[in-house]
């Protein structure tokens, strides 16, 4: 697409003219990070990417909503400041319920979390349209690095339930990467971005030759971000005035977060602080020490490790290996959080952006990338697979004795994408005339514990078992649309679906079960606790594990699940103390 050139505003600010596509009239990308806690929206200029501020002159708009009782909608700082008054009339945080079927009750109107982002999308829109003095029907979205298929497709809707376009959606840490002009750099570096935001929780590996910005691996926590800080200080708070959260009132509970919220922020320039807090008419006071405070924040730090170990294990690099580390993300302002990476990372972090605007500048260059804007030094950026994608199989476990619902990976995490690859699975019956192939989503080796996405069936023609065989094609693009074929071997007959994630028929059980972090693995107990340990410890090992070292841990694993269910003491021993050799290999 071309550009008509430059203009100058009335007030001053130089922008680009309206870009033009054909048949299409005229429209401007801009960049949106819709996050947690804070949304904001930028564009490109001459000058390079600019966040656009709201109608209140500011840069952060709260991810804030409220709807009052004649269905008028508040966003950001006026729905914030009707939370201490009505409680039960606002949403927030509901970014962390992404592609679930949670509902939020405002004023008796029930809303999805889409719905509510829409409102936060349509608000950043307005304010966007009104300062550039054009229409904005086009943007490129970021969204979380570990976001899963169903939460992203969900971000997709709520751009569109607001009147955009969203055809490219960029991770947080690949866009924050722009944003720090990486792509300018001229020497070969690897990166780890640390996103720590309001309420989701990245780290991604990057690296970068020539002109391509690759992304090695992800990982992260969805369900982990500086509102858990806050809580950290609330809970702190609580403990030393001898109260119970369940004692106060809806609103004294608003009140109690705020205090702690500015809490968390004075301590970061103060060895203590006071924190006061209004109950039942009267004042309580407490002192709260940052030591005090490092302490508590203790099992949050511990779970903020884990990510960075398995980026760093799947990208198959040490921290030595590692140039530079950028914080993004609001909490990364957090003393005990960068205290805590420095002497993880055993190097001060580069912090020379603004955490809480680097995502959407980023988005924003992207943007001018999709418009081809001559501006925008041509860059090739990559991004990878979040999570696991594989169909469910039938596993023979013991010579004619078979175990089905195993999962079986087809493109496993951190591939780069977009990605094809394809896996041939065998009948496992005599004249068996149908095979079902589940579209599954997930680390664990039992299918039932991984995220159930679309399911094909195609007939093939009878025979003894194993004569007959399917080819199942995964092809996953950056756009995270996933298309599966199926194709029978000797009849040449497929089958084609493209998973979108647009249906959704299962139930509220169904989903808060499937919805559940995909990293954690649920495993049905075992007579023996050092029996449980040894699995427990194996599955974990085989989900943190790529490619031949995941084939190897369960070609053991298989094994002694299968002593168990022969119940031969001497033959469980023998092949536990081998899985155990195999798994003592693995951790060094």
């Amino acid at each position: 697409m071309g550009l008509s050139g430059r203009r100058r505003t009335k007030n001053g600010v130089c922008r680009p003219e309206r870009s033009i596509t054909e048949g299409h009239g005229y429209y401007m990308i801009v960049g949106i990070d819709l996050g947690t806690t804070n949304s904001l929206v930028a564009y490109y200029t001459e000058d390079g990417p600019k966040i656009i501020p709201n109608r209140l002159g500011k840069n952060l708009t709260p991810s804030v909503v409220s709807v009052d009782g004649e269905g008028n909608v508040y966003i950001g700082e006026t729905a914030k400041e009707r939370m201490s008054l009505y409680p039960d009339s606002v949403a927030h945080t509901f970014k962390r319920s992404m592609g679930t079927e949670r509902e939020y009750v405002l004023s008796g109107r029930h809303f999805k979390p889409e719905e509510l982002s829409s409102m936060v999308l349509r608000s950043l829109k307005e304010d966007a349209e009104i300062f550039l003095g054009e229409p904005v029907t086009e943007a490129v979205i970021s969204v979380p690095a570990y976001f899963d298929d169903k939460r992203r497709k969900a971000t997709k809707r709520a751009g569109e339930l607001a009147g955009l376009k969203v055809e490219r959606m960029i991770s947080e840490p690949t866009a924050a990467a722009v944003a720090y002009g990486l792509y300018d750099k001229t020497l070969d570096t690897r990166f780890l971005v640390f996103d720590l935001g309001g309420g989701t929780f990245d780290v991604s590996i990057l690296e970068l030759y020539h002109n391509i910005l690759e992304v090695r691996a992800v990982a992260g926590d969805n369900y982990l971000g500086g509102e858990d800080f806050t809580q950290v200080m609330q809970k702190l708070f609580l403990q030393k005035a001898k109260l119970q959260i369940s004692s106060l009132s809806e609103k004294e509970q608003v009140r109690l977060y705020r205090q702690a919220e500015k809490a968390k922020r004075a301590v970061n320039d103060a060895d203590r602080v006071t924190m006061s807090f209004l109950y039942k008419e009267s004042t309580i006071e407490q002192q709260i020490t940052y030591r005090e405070y490092e302490e508590a924040c203790e099992e949050l730090l511990m779970k903020i490790r884990e990510p960075v170990k398995k980026s760093l294990a799947d990208a198959k690099l040490r921290l030595s290996d590692i140039d530079e580390v950028l914080l993004i993300g609001g909490a990364t302002r957090l003393s005990v959080v960068r205290d805590f990476l420095i002497r993880l990372f055993r190097k001060f972090p580069d912090t020379k952006l603004n955490p809480d605007e680097t995502v959407a500048l980023g988005a924003a260059v992207q943007a001018a990338m999709k418009e081809r804007r001559e501006e925008v030094k041509e860059v090739i950026l990559t991004d990878v697979c979040s999570f696991t994608l594989g169909t469910e199989v039938v596993v023979e476990y013991e010579e004619g004795r078979f175990e089905d619902g195993r999962f079986c990976p087809i493109i496993e995490r951190n591939t780069v994408i977009p990605a094809s690859h394809t896996e041939r699975l065998y009948t496992v019956r005599d004249n068996q005339e149908k095979m079902r192939v589940r579209v599954l989503q997930g680390e664990s080796r039992f299918a039932r514990n991984n995220l159930f996405l679309g399911e094909l069936n195609i007939e093939v023609p009878k025979g003894p078992k194993g004569q007959e065989a399917i080819d199942v094609t995964y092809t996953y693009d950056i756009n995270s649309l996933l298309e599966v074929e199926v194709k029978a071997v000797s009849t040449g007959e497929s089958r084609k679906m493209i998973i979108k994630g647009e249906e959704n028929q299962m139930s509220d059980e169904e989903i808060k079960k499937r919805m559940e972090e995909l990293a954690y693995l649920k495993v049905q107990p075992r007579d023996y606790e050092e029996n449980k340990l040894v699995l427990l410890r194996a599955e974990r090992l085989y989900e943190e594990a790529l490619g031949d070292r995941r084939k190897k841990l369960d070609y053991y694993i298989t094994a002694f699940e299968s002593a168990l269910k022969r119940g031969d003491h001497d033959d469980i021993m023998d092949t536990r103390n081998a899985l155990n050799d195999i798994m003592e290999a693995e951790e060094d």
